[in-house]
């Protein structure tokens, strides 16, 4: 099939902040309605955001919040409620609670350019925290499949690019096995650092019902 027969399902606007956007949403939910259907077995176009946003996205990065520059003060400062902005969600027709679903990811096309991020300990920090407390971030620009870096000279490599996440809504069921799950995580917790985190309400995007 050519690209001009290959229905687009989901379009996002680069210059608009995410939360605006009735195609995105920001949370694994039940409740969350359908943003399109897509048929058994059909070709389609999503189009996505790189991590979310909450600003206008074209020339930045996770959630509008990281910027093509030096600094590394945008990643230290990034707001993690207001990140991880996903399209969707679809209904598949004829699908059921509980069927296995076969996705076939055909090609990922990707914006100019993108980042490596450290997380700042004090503001999400990571699994080496203790090892890199600070904040830091490298600027990667694209070049067909391969990418460069002036934060890091002298090395180029080809990627495999992919979306990040791609998941199914969880059943009321499932989000309530999840939620119990990381509470016993963090009631168990001895150690200093998190190891899990409860659901956080504090700007919840929760998407659109499909227009008829």
């Amino acid at each position: 099939m050519g690209k001009s027969g290959i229905r687009t399902v989901g379009k996002v606007d680069l210059e608009k902040p995410a939360s605006t956007q009735s195609i995105l949403h920001n949370r694994w939910h039940p409740d969350i309605p359908f943003a399109g259907t897509i048929k058994d077995g059909e070709t389609v176009k999503i189009e996505c955001v790189d991590c979310g946003s909450y600003l206008p996205l074209r020339a930045l990065r996770t959630g509008g919040q990281i910027g093509n520059n030096d600094s590394a003060d945008d990643v230290r400062n990034v707001d993690l409620t207001r990140i991880h902005y996903l399209t969707g969600p679809f209904e598949i027709e004829g699908a059921e609670p509980g069927d296995l679903l076969l996705v076939e990811i055909m090609d990922v096309q990707d914006q100019p350019w993108g980042f490596t991020g450290v997380f700042d300990k004090s503001n999400g920090g990571g699994f080496l925290d203790e090892i890199y407390p600070s904040a830091a971030k490298a600027i990667w620009d694209f070049e067909g499949i391969f990418c460069t870096s002036r934060h890091i000279p002298h090395v180029k490599f080809a990627g495999l690019i992919h979306p990040g996440i791609l998941g199914c809504a969880p059943s009321a069921e499932v989000l309530d096995t999840w939620n119990q799950r990381e509470a016993d995580l963090i009631a168990a917790n001895k150690l200093d650092r998190q190891v899990a985190l409860p659901p956080e309400p504090t700007n919840v995007h929760a998407g659109a019902p499909m227009r008829s």
